[in-house]
């Protein structure tokens, strides 16, 4: 472990936790305006969550300690995901450590630990949002697995750094395995992340929520890394994504001064994401909860495809 690898990984942690709120305001100024309506401001979440740590929590009277931990848990997930998905180099000390199966790992620990602490409080709108939230998880995991499976075979290992400096060296070209898997990850990203059609990140009807169901029993501070905790996912998820399909501009372990080069080209990639993201959210319907598994299901099937693709064709 060298001096470059420990700043590159602290940069990647403070990056992710400054960074996240950003984007969350950015795909929804950028929705506002494809919807020809008010845009909130930019840094609308970073005033969101000082008016919340500035609260009082209220919990109800029969929580247990696990509902209390929960937003802890939640955050604590999210930021090692973050740190672990090389977004400014590939000289990660942590990715020894966790590859992209732990990645996975992490986001189905904080899934069950929230539907968990919603079902713990014996609300109705939790138990339903809690349910709801383990059905998307159960379909949208080996979906996951498989995109991960599918770039893994190409650079011959798991580890999340190894596939970004692989990718990166491949000459400019369409892969069809990795254009499959593409498709099946921008499905899967939009289920996790509680996105249009799956789910409204902005709505609180009763029959359609699902993220929002799990955290109607939280205030401030709580409300507060439950609120990040959902934008490090995003950031997250819109990391991966980039490191997998469009790794380049990320400085390699041995020239940490191209770091001042990658963080202008992230922003760029993730501003041009999030647009993208908002476009796809405007232009697509909320579907029925009922055809959420044919969704997903069809994010499987292409995931598998490109894996198979790949190792008939080496392609």
């Amino acid at each position: 472990m060298t001096w470059t690898g420990v700043l590159s990984q602290l940069l990647e942690i403070v990056l992710a936790l400054a960074l996240a709120p950003l984007l969350t305001g950015w795909v929804n100024q950028c929705r506002a305006w494809l919807q020809n309506k008010s845009a909130p401001p930019l840094l609308q979440p970073y005033h969101l969550l000082h008016k919340l740590f500035n609260k009082e929590s209220v919990v109800a009277e029969h929580a247990s300690p696990l509902f209390r931990a929960t937003p802890y848990i939640v955050f604590g997930c999210m930021a090692l995901a973050c740190s672990i998905i090389p977004t400014l180099s590939t000289d990660l000390p942590l990715s020894l450590a966790a590859d992209a199966i732990a990645l996975v790992g992490l986001f189905a620990l904080a899934r069950v630990f929230i539907s968990l602490a919603a079902m713990d409080i014996g609300t109705s709108f939790g138990t339903l949002g809690a349910r709801r939230e383990m059905l998307i998880g159960f379909l949208a995991e080996p979906a996951l697995l498989m995109v991960l499976f599918c770039a893994s075979l190409i650079s011959q290992s798991t580890s999340l750094a190894t596939i970004v400096e692989t990718l990166a060296h491949r000459e400019l070209a369409i892969y069809p395995s990795l254009a499959f898997a593409g498709v099946a990850f921008t499905i899967v990203s939009l289920a996790e992340n509680a996105r249009v059609p799956v789910d409204n990140p902005a709505t609180h009807l009763e029959l359609t929520m699902i993220h929002e169901a799990l955290i109607l029993e939280y205030s401030g501070r709580h409300l507060a890394l439950i609120e990040w905790a959902a934008s490090l996912k995003l950031f997250a998820y819109s990391c991966a994504g980039l490191a997998l399909f469009f790794p380049w501009g990320v400085a390699e372990a041995h020239a940490p001064l191209e770091m001042l080069l990658a963080l202008p080209t992230l922003l760029l990639k993730l501003a041009i994401g999030g647009a993208a993201l908002a476009g796809l959210e405007t232009l697509s319907a909320k579907m029925r909860i009922f055809r959420v598994p044919e969704f997903l299901a069809t994010a499987f099937l292409l995931a598998v495809i490109g894996l198979l693709v790949h190792i008939l064709l080496g392609t």
